[in-house]
């Protein structure tokens, strides 16, 4: 199945019709593999419906290929009755059709429509779950109503409220209110078990049927069931309908869910007021929902770097929480949560209950303070728990998708901290397949899958493109540092170093949670590991630290310092780490023509790229280790020694002192320089002087010699 998904990401992406992982695994459940089917399917869903923001149609649409399949069929009225009342079944249970239908189980096998159906284990299922969209499509309305209706009387027998009250609901052509009340409490119980997808079918229905305060509580079940399923348009479309008419307790239940879709389809929060939405009220519920309401709103803000509002909203959280004496279970986390989000991992060291404010909070603080291993206990441990523990930040969505979404990101990041590389990667694929994984941390797990995917590939998968493509349009994510890193890899220094330089002058986009980036690029002048806001644990920040010192050692400190960053070098736990370490400095030995040393450090940092599993990154080693015995040159034939050169010089030197370099490696005299330049031949010699000793080297044939080699090995 893994490898058939891909394949068919690939085949819509080729086909500009690319739908997020999750929604072709439901596809594929019911179309089966069938490519063209799917295909076709997909290219009369709405692009809402392909990358995971509105629920898909039911039935799916009638395409050429199932009209071709089964057109020609014609079947006895029995045996299409029982076709069609399993396509309009929430289940595959077999005996409540078999009272249905009134024959025998080797009755039904024996016969004509035997040949479609697998009957095995109290379970009815058909052969190619592309018939039930035919059979469905080519019923009329009236005939889909009454088999609603004889289902309904089935279920009714069998004390089966749930199937009941659905099949009542549909049977009728008008408005039956007598079934709202039945559905909207099966869709609320449905939905707070994690099946959001079918509380919103329910809620759906219900409020095709209700009117008033009924219709309005069926409006807040839909969107908060779609939200959590991650379906943020029918989430909106549900819940704006409750502003700003609706009662007051169905607005303040509804408004963390419409904050939540608004604030990931536009990619900010909507610029409104805590105080817009304040109870009018004293009812304790009420203010309750608005506390909950802001605490999540202010972790959205603290996702999108919008300090300024996440303070806003945590002093709501602050007012609400004292007229309701939530302090401890939301006030708290809440600020904790927020904090950590935003970049500050010091904050009091508290946590809340349940899979968010409680594990995922403690799983994330435990690793950013340096013990990763525990902070993946933590979650596993939250997994493996008898059903989850009450979130008071989230309560009735603790199973939802959406929830489970962060929590499989969360598990991600922390591998990917660990040095687990290729282990990251494998679990977000399998989470992407059945969960709206670019949602949570604004886009954090598009990031992840780009990233990883070139780790470990080296270029971007058939999922990570189809995540990238899913994002919702208000989501931006950075893609200069994945050309950098991808350049980088296939050993073009200059297009990576010219792509990292605009990403520094576009002002250095990043997530909060620190990803699989590329700092051997920058030069040690540049600010980029600096960031105080960057959430990371203290492995990454002395990788990072030791990186940065590298790129500024001088040729008088370099055997010392090398030794000294080898010697910290092996305290990092994390393989993928310590790897890029151990490279850069095969790398910068290689440039000062200390080749024993180059090859042992490239070698190690090889095999350690392979121990995390980033294959491509070994492989980008593997390819150095074989310059390292090539004569002085040979490497660069194939690209300009100048231009990489003045990408890796260019953050030690001034603009002038460049400009002089380049011009002596290029062979020019000190008279030539200065009448290009338009300066003295003094003025040159001043230069020149200067980035003798910013390079530490004594001559112009040093320089030159350096410039070759650091073309040959970047």
């Amino acid at each position: 199945m893994p490898a058939v998904l891909e394949s068919l990401l690939d085949m819509l992406l080729e086909h500009r019709v690319s739908c997020a992982p999750h929604v072709l695994t439901r596809l594929v459940g019911e179309l089966g593999e069938h490519s063209t089917t799917i295909r076709e399917v997909a290219e009369r869903l709405t692009p809402a419906q392909r990358y995971g923001a509105a629920s898909l149609p039911t039935p799916l649409p009638l395409v050429p290929t199932i009209v071709e399949l089964f057109g020609g069929r014609v079947l006895a009225d029995a045996d299409r009755d029982l076709l069609l009342a399993l396509s309009l079944c929430l289940d595959d249970r077999l005996d409540p059709l078999l009272e249905l239908d009134g024959r025998a189980p080797d009755v039904i096998a024996g016969g004509a429509v035997g040949e479609d159906l697998r009957l095995r284990a109290g379970r009815i299922t058909l052969v190619d779950p592309r018939l039930a969209i035919w059979v469905r499509q080519t019923s009329g309305a009236g005939v889909v109503a009454a088999m609603h209706e004889r289902l309904g009387v089935v279920f009714g027998r069998r004390a089966d409220p749930l199937n009941a009250a659905w099949h009542r609901a549909r049977s009728s052509l008008r408005a039956r209110p007598s079934e709202v009340r039945e559905l909207i409490r099966i869709a609320r119980d449905l939905s707070e078990e994690g099946q959001s997808t079918r509380g919103l079918l329910l809620a759906s229905e219900a409020e095709k049927h209700a009117t008033g305060s009924d219709r309005d509580e069926a409006r807040l079940v839909a969107g908060a069931s779609a939200i959590g399923a991650g379906l943020l348009w029918d989430a909106v479309n549900q819940l704006s309908a409750l502003f700003p008419d609706g009662a007051e307790t169905h607005r303040l239940q509804a408004l963390a869910a419409l904050l939540i879709a608004q604030s990931t389809l536009q990619g900010s929060v909507p610029d409104v007021a805590p105080g817009d939405f304040r109870p009018q009220s004293d009812d304790a519920a009420d203010w309750h929902a608005w506390t909950r309401a802001s605490a999540l709103t202010a972790g959205l803000c603290a996702e999108r770097g919008d300090r300024r509002g996440m303070r806003v909203w945590l002093d709501a959280v602050r007012e609400g929480s004292a007229r309701v004496g939530a302090e401890r279970v939301l006030r708290d986390p809440a600020v904790a949560l927020s904090w950590l989000i935003a970049g500050e991992a010091d904050r009091d060291d508290v946590a809340g209950a349940g899979p968010l404010s409680g594990g995922m909070l403690r799983a994330l603080r435990t690793a950013v303070e340096g013990d990763i291993d525990l902070g993946l206990r933590i979650l596993a441990a939250g997994d493996s728990s008898m059903g989850a523990e009450a979130d008071p930040f989230i309560a009735g969505f603790e199973n939802s998708a959406l929830v489970r979404a962060y929590r499989a990101l969360v598990e991600v990041l922390l591998l990917s901290w660990r040095g687990d590389i290729g282990m990251a990667r494998a679990h977000l694929v399998a989470a992407a397949r059945e969960l709206p994984i670019a949602l949570p941390f604004a886009g954090l797990g598009v990031v992840l899958a780009r990233r990883l995917d070139l780790a470990v590939l080296g270029e971007l998968s058939p999922y990570a493109r189809a995540l990238t493509e899913a994002l919702p349009p208000g989501v931006k994510i950075d893609l200069l540092v994945d050309r950098s890193i991808r350049s980088y890899l296939d050993g073009d220094f200059e297009d990576a170093a010219a792509a990292a330089r605009l990403w520094l002058d576009m002002g250095a986009p990043q997530t909060t949670f620190a990803v699989p980036g590329l700092d051997e690029v920058f030069g040690a002048t540049e600010p980029v590991h600096r960031s105080p806001q960057l959430v990371r644990p203290p492995d990454l920040d002395l990788a990072a630290a030791l990186r940065l010192r590298l790129q500024g050692v001088s040729e008088g400190r370099w055997r010392a310092e090398h030794e000294e960053v080898h010697r910290i070098a092996r305290t990092l736990r994390s393989p993928f780490e310590r790897a890029r370490v151990e490279a850069m400095i095969g790398v910068q030995a290689a440039i000062r023509d200390d080749r024993i040393a180059a090859k042992s450090h490239l070698r190690a940092a090889a095999s350690l790229f392979e121990v995390a599993g980033a294959t491509a990154w070994s492989r980008a080693v593997q390819q150095r280790i074989a310059r390292v015995d090539e004569p002085d040159g040979d490497g660069a034939q194939a690209l300009d020694p100048l231009g990489v050169c003045r990408r890796a010089w260019m953050p030690l030197l001034t603009a002038r002192e460049l400009g002089v370099a380049m011009r002596v490696v290029s062979g020019a005299a000190n008279r030539e320089i200065a009448d290009a330049l338009m300066i003295s031949v003094r003025t040159v010699e001043v230069h020149l002087g200067r980035v003798f000793a910013k390079l530490d080297v004594r001559t112009r044939v040093e320089l030159t010699v350096l410039a070759h080699r650091t073309n040959q090995h970047l």
